[in-house]
């Protein structure tokens, strides 16, 4: 099988547990780190599927590297080599296919409920299960593109996530560890500070208790979405 290629765009916001996912289930993986400037490749078709990371910058930065990943995305679509996206990663997807990145209404940082929406295709993506509590660090939001469905959602972000055939764009961080977590809050303590005062943002404390059974919670839901979407990986 081509390898899945996996874009980072900050050393701190790697893989993560997607990574350990592909390694239980042998799927090979390639790193371009995007923060240490290395060059984006051309051609989608060596790869079984491209998987954006997050970020602390905006997706409408002046940025070199963001409109090659705009274009990698339009290409991956276009050759039906499917996409994945978390948080940034989400946001760059949106952004390709046609949607809006803006700032949100509601700073969220820390552990909020999402429900799935009531449709066909989230059903598709998520069965049986109606909500989950997922990790959040945003403070833009994204529309959802022409053609895609909204799959989650929740009270502070109307748009959690949005699929489009076998692609998947997410502003929900399903890939956390606890190791990922506890560094997000050490780096940064001073962002939550100065928006302590959003309902959305918790407290280091708040975020980091009974943190190894809400991060294993959240790898069980991780688990079926990242099983569905490798569904789709290209051939090869």
């Amino acid at each position: 099988m081509k390898p899945v290629a996996i874009f980072r765009h900050a050393r701190s916001e790697g893989p993560g547990y997607f990574a350990t996912y592909l390694e239980r289930r042998a799927i090979p993986w390639k790193l371009f780190a995007v923060d240490e400037g290395r060059d984006l490749p051309k051609d989608v078709r060596r790869f079984s599927g491209l998987v954006l990371m997050g970020g602390p910058m905006s997706v409408n930065d002046d940025l070199p590297w963001i409109g090659p990943a705009l274009e990698l995305v339009r290409e991956a679509v276009r050759k039906d080599v499917p996409a994945l996206g978390h948080c940034l990663g989400g946001q760059l997807m949106s952004r390709a296919l046609g949607g809006e990145v803006t700032r949100a209404r509601v700073k969220e940082i820390g552990w909020g409920e999402v429900q799935v929406a009531d449709n066909a295709v989230a059903r598709e993506w998520f069965g049986a299960l109606a909500s989950f509590e997922s990790f959040h660090w945003h403070g833009e939001t994204f529309s959802i593109p022409p053609g895609g469905t909204r799959v989650l959602e929740n009270k502070h972000c109307a748009n959690q996530a949005f699929a489009l055939g076998k692609h998947l764009g997410m502003q929900c961080h399903v890939e956390m560890t606890e190791e990922l977590i506890r560094g997000w809050c050490r780096g940064g303590a001073d962002e939550i500070e100065a928006a302590k005062d959003s309902p959305g943002v918790q407290t280091p404390a708040r975020i980091e208790k009974n943190l190894d059974a809400r991060v294993a919670a959240l790898h069980a839901v991780a688990d079926r979405i990242y099983e569905r979407w490798t569904q789709g990986l290209a051939p090869g």
